[in-house]
């Protein structure tokens, strides 16, 4: 009895540190989105800075799972939990990833002026992140629904990009002096694209602990 006891208050450990690097991942991408807006390259460097902590908290994660793997021999459910830890923790370093890649792009536009006001861009971040925190209540709560529902945010995502795509081009075509920047502005959306993809991954490991089974949330 005292080793379950103790094998659940594990459990429970790493789940409150993967709560702790949902947000620290979610912060990543408001402040790299936010930086963008402002062409605050400033910004744009502490959330490259910020990484190091993303990916130390990551290593700790992962040691937590192997160490649980290791001494505690779980059975084939809790196995699951313990392996969907790791699968999330893994999509969430590869968002804050994403989000270091869109602050660099904004230091290297530093000192230039915006070629058009960004609403689409962050409208897509807005809901990555919303996304972002859906799935990991639905991880937290066993909520199979709620893991599912996450494709279809990520549609909404998806056809903004298409949006993003059809009016950057046409200002290209429009303007050629402008196409290095709005080049820029198309690889943010596209990293913003690969957020959600990562959260609907979250929402398949969800959904799997919980029934055993594989579902493609990314169709």
């Amino acid at each position: 009895m005292n080793n379950r006891l103790n094998f659940q208050h594990s459990i429970d450990d790493l789940q409150n540190e993967l709560l702790d690097l949902g947000s620290m991942v979610e912060n990543s991408i408001h402040q790299a989105v936010e930086a963008l807006t402002r062409l605050d390259a400033d910004l744009a460097r502490r959330t490259v800075e910020d990484d190091d902590a993303v990916d130390e908290l990551t290593l700790r994660i992962e040691e937590m799972c192997l160490k649980l793997i290791a001494l505690q021999q779980p059975m084939a459910g809790d196995l699951r939990i313990i392996g969907t830890a790791l699968s999330i923790a893994t999509d969430l370093e590869r968002i804050a990833d994403h989000a270091v890649d869109i602050a660099k792009i904004t230091i290297r536009l530093s000192g230039e002026t915006l070629a058009k006001e960004l609403i689409d861009i962050p409208q897509m971040a807005e809901i990555s992140k919303e996304m972002l925190r859906e799935s990991l209540v639905a991880y937290m709560n066993r909520n199979v629904h709620m893991a599912a529902s996450l494709a279809e945010k990520d549609d909404k995502v998806d056809k903004i990009f298409s949006r993003i795509m059809t009016d950057v081009i046409g200002m290209m075509n429009a303007d050629f002096t402008r196409n290095r920047q709005l080049t820029h502005l198309i690889m943010v959306a596209h990293y913003l694209e690969r957020v959600a993809d990562h959260v609907t991954n979250i929402g398949e490991s969800v959904i799997y602990m919980v029934t055993g089974k594989r579902k493609d949330l990314n169709v």
